[in-house]
Protein backbone atom coordinates (compact mmCIF):
# COMPACT_ATOMS: atom_id res chain seq x y z
CA UNK A 1 0.00 0.00 0.00
CA UNK A 2 1.22 3.55 -0.68
CA UNK A 3 0.09 6.98 0.49
CA UNK A 4 -2.16 7.82 -2.46
CA UNK A 5 -5.12 9.94 -1.41
CA UNK A 6 -8.43 8.43 -2.48
CA UNK A 7 -11.91 9.92 -2.77
CA UNK A 8 -14.55 7.22 -2.31
CA UNK A 9 -17.94 7.99 -3.88
CA UNK A 10 -20.71 5.47 -3.27
CA UNK A 11 -24.06 5.19 -5.06
CA UNK A 12 -26.35 3.92 -2.28
CA UNK A 13 -28.93 2.85 -4.87
CA UNK A 14 -26.49 0.28 -6.23
CA UNK A 15 -24.77 -1.09 -3.13
CA UNK A 16 -26.17 -3.02 -0.14
CA UNK A 17 -25.22 -1.73 3.30
CA UNK A 18 -23.84 -5.15 4.26
CA UNK A 19 -20.99 -4.73 1.75
CA UNK A 20 -19.55 -1.47 3.05
CA UNK A 21 -16.97 -2.92 5.44
CA UNK A 22 -15.58 -5.19 2.71
CA UNK A 23 -15.52 -2.24 0.29
CA UNK A 24 -13.64 0.03 2.67
CA UNK A 25 -11.15 -2.72 3.49
CA UNK A 26 -10.50 -3.19 -0.23
CA UNK A 27 -10.03 0.53 -0.86
CA UNK A 28 -7.54 0.71 2.01
CA UNK A 29 -5.21 -1.58 0.04
CA UNK A 30 -4.82 1.15 -2.60
CA UNK A 31 -4.05 4.11 -0.34
CA UNK A 32 -5.56 6.45 2.22
CA UNK A 33 -9.22 7.44 1.96
CA UNK A 34 -9.40 11.18 2.52
CA UNK A 35 -12.97 11.70 1.26
CA UNK A 36 -15.83 9.26 1.87
CA UNK A 37 -19.28 10.21 0.57
CA UNK A 38 -22.40 8.23 -0.16
CA UNK A 39 -25.32 9.50 -2.23
CA UNK A 40 -28.99 8.64 -1.92
CA UNK A 41 -32.43 9.73 -0.84
CA UNK A 42 -32.08 9.33 2.93
CA UNK A 43 -35.76 10.15 3.49
CA UNK A 44 -36.65 6.84 1.87
CA UNK A 45 -37.59 3.97 4.24
CA UNK A 46 -35.34 1.66 2.22
CA UNK A 47 -32.29 3.54 3.56
CA UNK A 48 -32.97 2.86 7.25
CA UNK A 49 -30.30 0.12 7.45
CA UNK A 50 -27.54 2.53 6.49
CA UNK A 51 -27.33 4.68 9.62
CA UNK A 52 -25.17 2.42 11.77
CA UNK A 53 -22.91 1.53 8.84
CA UNK A 54 -22.22 5.16 7.95
CA UNK A 55 -21.38 6.07 11.55
CA UNK A 56 -19.05 3.10 11.92
CA UNK A 57 -17.03 3.99 8.82
CA UNK A 58 -17.32 7.80 9.06
CA UNK A 59 -18.94 8.08 5.62
CA UNK A 60 -20.68 11.37 4.88
CA UNK A 61 -24.23 10.94 3.53
CA UNK A 62 -25.22 13.34 0.74
CA UNK A 63 -28.95 13.90 0.43
CA UNK A 64 -30.41 13.68 -3.06
CA UNK A 65 -34.18 13.70 -3.36
CA UNK A 66 -35.80 11.54 -6.00
CA UNK A 67 -37.60 14.39 -7.76
CA UNK A 68 -39.21 12.17 -10.40
CA UNK A 69 -40.33 8.61 -9.87
CA UNK A 70 -38.29 6.17 -11.94
CA UNK A 71 -35.43 8.63 -12.44
CA UNK A 72 -32.14 8.22 -10.60
CA UNK A 73 -31.06 11.65 -9.37
CA UNK A 74 -28.20 10.11 -7.39
CA UNK A 75 -26.12 9.78 -10.57
CA UNK A 76 -26.09 13.52 -11.21
CA UNK A 77 -25.26 14.40 -7.59
CA UNK A 78 -22.32 11.98 -7.50
CA UNK A 79 -20.96 13.22 -10.84
CA UNK A 80 -21.17 16.88 -9.77
CA UNK A 81 -19.36 16.17 -6.50
CA UNK A 82 -16.69 14.16 -8.32
CA UNK A 83 -15.93 17.08 -10.63
CA UNK A 84 -15.85 19.50 -7.69
CA UNK A 85 -13.37 17.23 -5.89
CA UNK A 86 -11.29 16.92 -9.06
CA UNK A 87 -10.79 20.69 -9.31
CA UNK A 88 -10.80 21.69 -5.63
CA UNK A 89 -9.35 18.82 -3.59
CA UNK A 90 -5.92 17.25 -3.53
CA UNK A 91 -6.59 13.59 -4.33
CA UNK A 92 -4.71 11.06 -6.45
CA UNK A 93 -7.43 8.50 -7.06
CA UNK A 94 -11.19 8.12 -7.21
CA UNK A 95 -13.12 5.03 -6.19
CA UNK A 96 -16.60 4.85 -7.75
CA UNK A 97 -18.77 2.25 -6.06
CA UNK A 98 -21.62 1.41 -8.41
CA UNK A 99 -22.70 -0.98 -11.15
CA UNK A 100 -24.39 1.77 -13.16
CA UNK A 101 -23.08 2.46 -16.66
CA UNK A 102 -24.09 6.13 -16.27
CA UNK A 103 -20.70 6.69 -14.60
CA UNK A 104 -18.72 5.56 -17.65
CA UNK A 105 -18.08 9.07 -18.95
CA UNK A 106 -17.17 10.27 -15.45
CA UNK A 107 -14.55 7.53 -15.08
CA UNK A 108 -13.12 8.42 -18.48
CA UNK A 109 -13.00 12.12 -17.64
CA UNK A 110 -11.20 11.50 -14.35
CA UNK A 111 -8.60 9.38 -16.10
CA UNK A 112 -8.10 12.09 -18.71
CA UNK A 113 -7.18 14.36 -15.81
CA UNK A 114 -4.46 11.96 -14.70
CA UNK A 115 -6.36 10.36 -11.83
CA UNK A 116 -6.45 6.65 -11.11
CA UNK A 117 -10.01 5.32 -11.15
CA UNK A 118 -10.98 2.27 -9.11
CA UNK A 119 -14.40 0.82 -9.81
CA UNK A 120 -16.25 -1.52 -7.46
CA UNK A 121 -19.53 -3.12 -8.52
CA UNK A 122 -21.40 -6.33 -9.18
CA UNK A 123 -20.62 -8.77 -11.97
CA UNK A 124 -23.59 -7.40 -13.89
CA UNK A 125 -21.70 -4.11 -14.39
CA UNK A 126 -21.67 -3.17 -18.11
CA UNK A 127 -18.34 -3.59 -19.86
CA UNK A 128 -18.02 0.11 -20.85
CA UNK A 129 -17.80 1.17 -17.19
CA UNK A 130 -15.31 -1.60 -16.41
CA UNK A 131 -13.11 -0.58 -19.35
CA UNK A 132 -13.23 3.09 -18.33
CA UNK A 133 -11.57 2.30 -14.97
CA UNK A 134 -7.93 1.54 -14.27
CA UNK A 135 -9.03 -1.23 -11.93
CA UNK A 136 -12.42 -2.83 -11.44
CA UNK A 137 -13.21 -5.11 -8.51
CA UNK A 138 -16.33 -7.27 -8.30
CA UNK A 139 -18.31 -7.05 -5.10
CA UNK A 140 -18.81 -10.80 -5.14
CA UNK A 141 -15.13 -11.56 -4.47
CA UNK A 142 -15.11 -9.29 -1.44
CA UNK A 143 -17.37 -11.65 0.52
CA UNK A 144 -15.65 -13.66 3.27
CA UNK A 145 -14.99 -17.31 2.27
CA UNK A 146 -17.77 -19.75 2.97
CA UNK A 147 -17.38 -21.40 6.37
CA UNK A 148 -18.30 -25.09 6.66
CA UNK A 149 -21.49 -25.83 8.52
CA UNK A 150 -21.00 -27.28 11.97
CA UNK A 151 -21.88 -30.94 12.34
CA UNK A 152 -24.87 -31.74 14.54
CA UNK A 153 -23.83 -32.48 18.12
CA UNK A 154 -24.82 -35.92 19.44
CA UNK A 155 -25.61 -36.04 23.15
CA UNK A 156 -25.31 -39.34 24.94
CA UNK A 157 -27.62 -39.99 27.88
CA UNK A 158 -28.78 -42.93 29.90
CA UNK A 159 -32.05 -44.72 29.33
CA UNK A 160 -35.07 -43.18 30.97
CA UNK A 161 -35.54 -44.31 34.60
CA UNK A 162 -32.20 -46.12 34.73
CA UNK A 163 -30.04 -45.84 37.84
CA UNK A 164 -26.47 -44.70 37.59
CA UNK A 165 -24.38 -47.51 36.14
CA UNK A 166 -27.43 -49.67 35.40
CA UNK A 167 -27.31 -49.44 31.63
CA UNK A 168 -24.92 -48.33 28.92
CA UNK A 169 -25.53 -44.88 27.47
CA UNK A 170 -27.89 -44.65 24.52
CA UNK A 171 -27.89 -41.99 21.86
CA UNK A 172 -30.66 -39.46 21.67
CA UNK A 173 -31.60 -37.74 18.44
CA UNK A 174 -28.97 -35.20 17.44
CA UNK A 175 -29.53 -31.70 18.70
CA UNK A 176 -29.93 -29.35 15.79
CA UNK A 177 -27.18 -26.77 16.33
CA UNK A 178 -26.04 -26.26 12.79
CA UNK A 179 -24.97 -22.86 11.55
CA UNK A 180 -26.58 -21.43 8.42
CA UNK A 181 -24.79 -22.63 5.33
CA UNK A 182 -22.98 -19.97 3.36
CA UNK A 183 -23.55 -20.14 -0.35
CA UNK A 184 -20.42 -21.33 -2.13
CA UNK A 185 -18.70 -18.64 -4.15
CA UNK A 186 -18.66 -19.29 -7.88
CA UNK A 187 -15.33 -18.60 -9.57
CA UNK A 188 -14.60 -17.81 -13.18
CA UNK A 189 -13.08 -20.57 -15.29
CA UNK A 190 -9.53 -20.35 -16.56
CA UNK A 191 -10.41 -20.37 -20.25
CA UNK A 192 -8.53 -20.01 -23.49
CA UNK A 193 -9.07 -16.26 -23.63
CA UNK A 194 -7.32 -15.72 -20.32
CA UNK A 195 -4.45 -18.03 -21.25
CA UNK A 196 -4.02 -16.33 -24.62
CA UNK A 197 -4.02 -12.92 -22.92
CA UNK A 198 -1.21 -14.05 -20.65
CA UNK A 199 0.77 -15.64 -23.47
CA UNK A 200 0.57 -12.49 -25.58
CA UNK A 201 1.55 -10.38 -22.59
CA UNK A 202 4.54 -12.59 -21.80
CA UNK A 203 5.67 -12.17 -25.43
CA UNK A 204 5.45 -8.39 -25.05
CA UNK A 205 7.16 -8.24 -21.65
CA UNK A 206 9.93 -10.81 -22.26
CA UNK A 207 13.58 -10.24 -23.13
CA UNK A 208 15.51 -12.00 -25.90
CA UNK A 209 15.54 -15.24 -23.91
CA UNK A 210 11.74 -15.29 -23.67
CA UNK A 211 11.63 -14.78 -19.89
CA UNK A 212 9.45 -12.03 -18.39
CA UNK A 213 9.08 -10.84 -14.76
CA UNK A 214 5.81 -12.17 -13.38
CA UNK A 215 5.00 -8.87 -11.64
CA UNK A 216 5.37 -6.95 -14.89
CA UNK A 217 3.16 -9.45 -16.71
CA UNK A 218 0.46 -9.11 -14.07
CA UNK A 219 0.60 -5.33 -14.27
CA UNK A 220 0.28 -5.38 -18.06
CA UNK A 221 -2.62 -7.86 -17.95
CA UNK A 222 -4.40 -5.56 -15.50
CA UNK A 223 -3.96 -2.59 -17.83
CA UNK A 224 -5.50 -4.58 -20.69
CA UNK A 225 -8.28 -6.12 -18.60
CA UNK A 226 -9.25 -3.80 -15.67
CA UNK A 227 -11.46 -6.42 -14.03
CA UNK A 228 -8.68 -9.03 -13.91
CA UNK A 229 -8.21 -10.20 -10.34
CA UNK A 230 -6.74 -13.49 -9.20
CA UNK A 231 -9.56 -13.74 -6.65
CA UNK A 232 -12.03 -14.08 -9.52
CA UNK A 233 -10.46 -17.50 -10.14
CA UNK A 234 -10.15 -18.58 -6.52
CA UNK A 235 -6.52 -17.55 -5.92
CA UNK A 236 -5.09 -14.93 -3.59
CA UNK A 237 -1.83 -14.54 -5.51
CA UNK A 238 -0.80 -14.48 -9.16
CA UNK A 239 1.78 -17.29 -9.13
CA UNK A 240 -0.65 -20.10 -8.13
CA UNK A 241 -3.01 -18.98 -10.92
CA UNK A 242 -0.20 -19.06 -13.49
CA UNK A 243 0.84 -22.53 -12.29
CA UNK A 244 -2.74 -23.72 -12.67
CA UNK A 245 -2.73 -22.65 -16.33
CA UNK A 246 0.09 -25.17 -16.91
CA UNK A 247 1.27 -23.41 -20.04
CA UNK A 248 4.30 -21.48 -18.76
CA UNK A 249 7.81 -22.31 -17.64
CA UNK A 250 8.43 -20.79 -14.23
CA UNK A 251 11.75 -19.73 -12.71
CA UNK A 252 11.45 -18.78 -9.05
CA UNK A 253 15.09 -19.41 -8.13
CA UNK A 254 15.47 -15.69 -7.38
CA UNK A 255 13.95 -15.02 -3.98
CA UNK A 256 12.83 -11.54 -5.07
CA UNK A 257 11.63 -11.90 -8.67
CA UNK A 258 9.77 -14.73 -10.38
CA UNK A 259 10.10 -15.11 -14.15
CA UNK A 260 7.81 -16.93 -16.57
CA UNK A 261 8.16 -18.01 -20.17
CA UNK A 262 5.72 -19.42 -22.73
CA UNK A 263 6.06 -23.13 -23.22
CA UNK A 264 6.66 -24.19 -26.78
Amino acid sequence: MDDKRIAVLIDADNVPATKIKAIMDEVASYGVTTIKRIFGDWTSPSMKNWKGVLLEHAITPIQQYAYTKGKNATDSALIIDAMDILHRENVDSFCIVSSDSDYTRLAGRLRESGKQVIGIGERKTPQPLISACNTFVYLEILDPPASPARKPAVRKTRAAGAKTGAKAPVEEKPEVRTEPKTEERSYEKIDGRLINLFRQTVDSASDDTGWAPLGKVGHMVKSKKPDFDTRNYGFRKLLPLVKKMDTFDIDDSDSKITFIRNKE
